[in-house]
């Protein structure tokens, strides 16, 4: 499985929410110059995790993201699923058509492997990933999210 740009874009972003997140709202503007990520593409994922209920916009000045749920509450899995990613190595996507239009005889092997990265990615929480890494420095983390 590879993970897109999107996906790890998007948690690279979620991060530096988590992490800025005691400050007050922060602006995608400051996230696209601290990430150096685009902020077309910022506002194209964070729609989507708006959607989500991921994170919840403030308007006015001061404005800004806040994360919608506690830090312990969003996982890794959630905001690649947010952002419509796919945790799948699976060549037919699930469907059981990758040979021939039936399934292939490694099918049940990919359709576990997939189950058991989302899983893996569903049990780390954005506050997780801050913990673990809070003696490493913040810088360090984002750096190597992204």
């Amino acid at each position: 499985m590879r993970l897109s740009t999107k996906g790890r874009y998007a948690v690279t972003a979620m991060l530096e929410l988590t992490i800025r997140n005691q400050k007050g709202p922060v602006t995608l503007a400051e996230i696209s110059e601290d990430q150096d990520i685009s902020l077309s593409y910022l506002e194209q994922l964070f729609a989507n995790l708006r959607k989500h209920g991921l994170v919840k916009g403030m308007r006015g000045p001061g404005g800004g993201y806040q994360l919608g749920k506690e830090p312990t509450e969003i996982s890794v899995a959630s905001i690649i699923m947010a952002v419509d990613e796919k945790v799948d190595v699976m060549k037919c996507k699930g469907e059981g058509n990758c040979h021939d239009g039936q399934k292939c005889i490694t099918h049940n092997l990919w359709q576990s492997l997939s189950c058991q990265i989302y899983t893996f990615l569903d049990n780390i929480s954005l506050q997780n990933l801050v913990d673990e890494h809070e003696e490493t420095g913040t810088t360090e983390v984002l750096n190597q999210l992204g």
